[in-house]
């Protein structure tokens, strides 16, 4: 997908089997679906769990869930200027609506359960992602589309109600190697650490946005007992042996949840009894440092951590 153009937007999704994925720009003149009125992003109601007080006034304030929200888009599909007659303008008019409804079907994720489209944006100058499914689509035929023009409503329905920063930041962290008991000759002095040891740090996560986020961590062997620690937040790890080679990938986005081993084979139940629920598993904002733990004689073993700033608007 190209760099958007500040005030368009993408619909992209892969392709899963006879159905074709999609790669949708609009939002500006140039791409011939233009938006007729700014869009609107509007969010779900709260699920409220609060709880009446027996035998007197008022409720107990209990936990709350937040609901997704909905992106609507008013856009002018545009073809006037695609042929000089009006039976060139008609057949152009109705090819351009069909294209945009054949990417709002979806049919390549809304057959997968749980795959998400992602639709992207470029407004003032930032570059923002959304997780979700394309949903209602309308469009109005009239006279005008016998001269090259309709005008639709469409929506797009969020896994959740944040969005996200559009380039995914990402970090390898190798394995801390285990302290060693003694010294080993021949020695100097002055005495004095060196090596990759002494200068090895944990890794540097910065989350910006507003909002706290969702890591994707990847173990790869060789590597037994592996964990990832955020320091003073928390530890995630597994009970199994990975072998050179392979890897196992912790995804706690909503629209994911599995841990899977080369991609595939799912190891959810590997998962120590110590470590949080995946739908805990998040990164606060600001400065975190990440430590890959595990047992690893060879010391190749390494992690990558992979987020994305979340924002509670764009």
């Amino acid at each position: 997908m190209s760099q958007l153009a500040d005030g368009q937007w993408n619909l992209s999704y892969a392709a899963n089997g006879p159905y074709p994925g999609s790669d949708f720009t609009f939002g500006t003149f140039g791409t011939g679906f233009y938006l007729l009125e700014p869009y609107e992003i509007t969010y779900g109601t709260i699920n409220e769990g609060e709880a009446a007080l027996p035998r007197e006034d008022g409720v107990r304030l209990g936990q709350d869930f937040r609901s997704t929200s909905t992106i609507t888009f008013e856009v002018g599909v545009d073809s006037v200027d695609d042929a000089h007659d009006g039976a060139g303008r008609h057949s152009a008019n109705l090819g351009a609506v069909s294209a945009m409804a054949q990417a709002w079907r979806a049919d390549a994720v809304r057959r997968r359960f749980a795959a998400p489209a992602v639709l992207r944006t470029m407004q003032g100058g930032r570059a923002r992602l959304f997780y979700g499914r394309p949903r209602k689509f309308g469009a109005t035929g009239s006279r005008l589309t016998r001269q090259g023009y309709t005008p639709v409503v469409a929506e797009f329905v969020c896994a959740d109600d944040a969005a996200y920063d559009d380039v995914e930041q990402t970090i390898r962290v190798d394995v801390v190697p285990p302290p060693h008991r003694g010294l080993i000759g021949p020695l100097k002095t002055p005495l004095s650490m060196v090596g990759a040891g002494a200068t090895r740090l944990p890794g540097q996560i910065q989350v910006s946005g507003t909002l706290p986020t969702w890591p994707v961590v990847t173990f790869y062997g060789p590597i037994s007992q592996p964990a990832c620690e955020v320091l003073g937040r928390w530890n995630v790890g597994l009970d199994l042996t990975l072998s050179a080679g392979e890897r196992v990938t912790i995804d706690p986005r909503p629209w994911a949840r599995t841990v899977l081993r080369n991609g595939t084979a799912s190891v959810a139940g590997s998962l120590t009894r110590s470590s949080p629920r995946l739908a805990d598993l998040r990164l606060p904002l600001g400065r975190q440092d990440a430590i890959l733990r595990g047992a690893d004689g060879t010391g190749t073993a390494y992690m990558t951590v992979a987020w994305r700033g979340a924002y509670a608007y764009l």
